[in-house]
């Protein structure tokens, strides 16, 4: 995105406020206007024609801040201009009054009684069905909250023979992708708005367009050229609003394009603050289950109220609980907007739960793995009524991942271990669509709007369409994602990429083949149910007709295409968000862990993960996916927080903010795959990729806790926290 250019393109720079929560008082841009170069210098006032304001779930998100700003590094005013030099100099030629404001940076002073309000009128809801039910608590910064409850719910608690409960925190992380943020908007003479953006829900961002300046969808289109990663951070609107005003307004293509840094300061995921609560029967048995989440969604809700529904559904991962009561709140306070990251909600609330769950095996004298297995959900059981069955084999992970750690073999005296598992909810209701084009020199062309990002997708839409029609892969062009050109596909994230678009576009590449064979069959004289797809061909008992061949029969001529399309819409039900889950994504993680107790650090010897997959289409691929997951995850649990002070972020940077580098890798790190062809997906494929992520910190939270009798409820554990707990156990109480 970064190198694209366009004829007469003008760039964007940001002025960005230096505090967390002001006044705008004035604003002076009369020395940035005489710049040589600049064609114009905004501020929210200037802005007309379009809507303010934009947002996934509340519509509350300024382009430019307006009267107030509410976290450091908000934009304030865009400057436009020849080029990035003339803009970045009269950025700094602009001068904004403030009028300081009291923030709230924390969890804990965004919900203390009395405290200063970031938003204090009710935004208007964003475009999202299954978030109808937004309820904000006036008067606090509390902007949403989800509940959900059965069985006998909080009242269960009374039965239990052992009850823990304990409170963990998880930070604030940044995405960090390798590309950073950027988009280039042009409006037509037709007044139609084209948008090349580093976006993972091309669609999504258009319908926030359309909405934004009251144009028809077919007139705003969005093109994905090839992302340089985005873990969620590039999902939704970011940066097209204003490129798309900007735009507008000057009659000129526009780009706006992000450092690392500024990255830091448009997205991130959300911390959070968990209260786990769980109760045993004398047996182990997991009898009620009690969670209360806060998630710091920032200054802007984002997604945030999705995420904590979606994270908090699933709290009790991948066990049988039967009396439940789970509550969460999307909090907002003076830091960067706080959305979607790999996992949507489900590690904060991991980290809490299989802590407590290994300290309950502690307690009640059982081997942790052994809890664990007397506890899991089986395959067809259902998770939650009206919601769909599980899909997966739970044991058969857990058993997998224990072997591949000796973990019956006993420790030894210099090494911990420690396991975790999880359980996620694919995005429900959901929809993707593809349309397969066959040519008449027997390639073929799969239209289909999944973004390819570096987790392959294009290479797996080649190969499904490419079985199905007994192609080679080689032959097969999977389009870029357009908008005009390419079909409608909800998103790019909640792994269902490979499962969801993945099965639409078998369905469009089996509607074509149906085609070949019903063409064929008229030719041969030979019962469609008869033949077959062999090597570019449609074969019978003894006769063969080529691709190219086929295609003449039906249309008189070397020319024409037979196009397929697929449809995969599961539809509204009965499920507790809206929509049954399509699939459930499921991985345990095994790590072995060993202390420099004069430091603290701690050193990930060897890490196991196993992850029920259904089918591994590409297995070079998934097992890509899963290293990386695993190193992301490392990143949280022993590196990575974004750290403020009054207010500023002091670490937006990628020398005091450490991401993992290649020498955090375990000395051992094995990726093992259950594939019992029981997903949803092609070939039975489920989502992947996610899931790897989420047990990392509490398995390695619980090897640390095994081999030094230290439980660390906050993350990252960093060498001078582990330190301090260390010191703290041998003073003793």
């Amino acid at each position: 995105m970064t190198d694209l250019e366009l004829p007469g393109m003008l760039h964007v720079t940001l002025v960005r406020s230096p505090y967390a929560h002001a006044r705008l008082v004035r604003l002076d841009t009369q020395a940035a206007t005489g710049v040589p170069g600049v064609r114009a210098v905004v501020g929210s006032g200037d802005l007309t024609g379009c809507d303010p304001y934009f947002g996934p779930a509340f519509r509350d998100r300024p382009i430019l801040a307006i009267d107030v700003v509410r976290y450091e590094g908000e934009p304030v005013v865009a400057v436009v201009a020849d080029d990035e030099g003339a803009a970045a100099e009269a950025a700094a030629l602009v001068d904004v009054a403030y009028e300081e404001l009291p923030a709230v940076t924390t969890l804990e002073e965004a919900l203390a009684p009395g405290a200063p309000l970031v938003h204090t009128a009710e935004p208007l809801a964003g475009h999202f069905a299954d978030l109808s039910t937004l309820r904000a608590k006036p008067g606090t910064n509390i902007c949403h909250q989800f509940d959900f409850e059965r069985g006998r719910g909080a009242a269960a608690f009374a039965d239990a023979h052992l009850i823990l409960e304990d409170t963990y925190t998880f930070p604030r992380v940044q995405h960090y992708s390798m590309e950073p943020h950027a988009a280039v908007a042009a409006w037509n003479e037709a007044g139609e708005l084209t948008v090349w953006a580093s976006t993972q829900n091309p669609y999504s961002v258009r319908v926030e367009l359309a909405k934004m300046f009251d144009v028809p969808l077919g007139r705003i289109r969005i093109v994905v050229p090839l992302l340089g990663g985005g873990f969620g951070g590039k999902t939704y609107a970011k940066l097209e609003p204003i490129v798309g005003a900007l735009a507008r307004m000057t009659g000129r293509p526009v780009r706006l394009a992000l450092s690392a840094e500024e990255a830091f300061r448009t997205v991130r995921r959300c911390d959070a603050r968990v209260r786990a609560r769980l109760g045993f029967t004398r047996e182990g048995l997991l009898l009620a289950a009690e969670c209360d989440a806060d998630f710091d969604v920032g200054a802007y809700a984002d997604i945030g109220p999705r995420i904590i529904q979606k994270g908090t559904y699933t709290a009790t991962g991948p066990y049988r609980v039967p009396h439940v009561r789970l509550h969460s709140n999307a909090v907002y306070t003076n830091t960067t907007p706080g959305g979607a990251f790999r996992g949507f909600g489900v590690p904060q609330l991991a980290w809490a739960i299989e802590s407590v769950l290994d300290e309950a095996a502690r307690r009640l004298d059982h081997d942790p793995v052994e809890l664990r297995r007397q506890n899991l959900l089986a395959h067809g059981e259902e998770f939650a009524p009206g919601d769909a069955p599980i899909d997966g084999k739970f044991e058969e992970s857990l058993n997998r991942a224990a072997h591949a750690i000796r973990w019956t073999q006993g420790a030894a005296a210099d090494r911990g271990r420690g396991v975790a598992m999880m359980l996620k909810a694919s995005i429900g209701p959901t929809v993707s669509e593809a349309i397969v084009r066959l040519h008449a020199d027997a390639s073929a062309t799969v239209l289909a709007s999944a973004v390819e990002m570096g987790q392959g997708a294009r290479t797996v839409m080649a190969q499904i369409a490419a079985e199905v029609l007994a192609i080679p892969v080689g032959r097969v062009f999977v389009a870029t994602p357009d908008t005009a050109v390419t079909p409608y596909d909800q998103t790019t994230s909640s792994s269902r990429s490979t499962t969801m678009t993945g099965r639409a576009v078998q369905e469009a590449a089996a509607d074509v083949r149906d085609q070949l064979l019903h063409v064929a069959s008229g030719r041969l004289g030979v019962p469609a149910a008869r033949l077959r797809l062999e090597d570019g061909a449609v074969v019978g008992a003894s006769e063969r007709l080529a691709y190219p061949d086929v295609l003449e029969e039906r249309f008189g001529m070397g020319g024409g295409e037979l196009i397929g399309r697929g449809v995969v819409a599961p539809g509204r039900s009965a499920a507790p968000l809206g929509g049954s889950t399509p699939f459930w994504e499921m991985a345990v993680g095994a790590a072995e862990i060993v202390v420099d107790e004069e430091t603290g650090a701690i050193t990930v010897e060897k890490y196991v993960s196993v992850a029920d997959v259904g089918r591994c289409i590409n297995p070079l691929q998934c097992e890509a996916q899963d290293e990386g997951a695993v190193l992301q995850g490392l990143g949280h649990t022993l590196l990575e927080e974004m750290l403020y002070e009054r207010g500023q972020l002091l670490n937006a940077n990628l020398v005091d903010y450490r991401v993992p580098r290649a020498e955090d890798l375990p000395r051992v790190l094995e990726c093992r795959f259950v594939e019992n062809a029981d997903g949803a997906g092609p070939f039975g494929a489920k989502g992947a990729g996610e899931g790897s992520l989420v047990p990392v910190a509490p398995a390695v939270g619980n090897a640390l806790s095994r081999l030094t009798g230290v439980r660390l409820r906050e993350l990252p554990l960093t060498p001078e926290r582990v330190w301090r707990a260390l010191r703290a156990r041998r003073a003793g109480p």
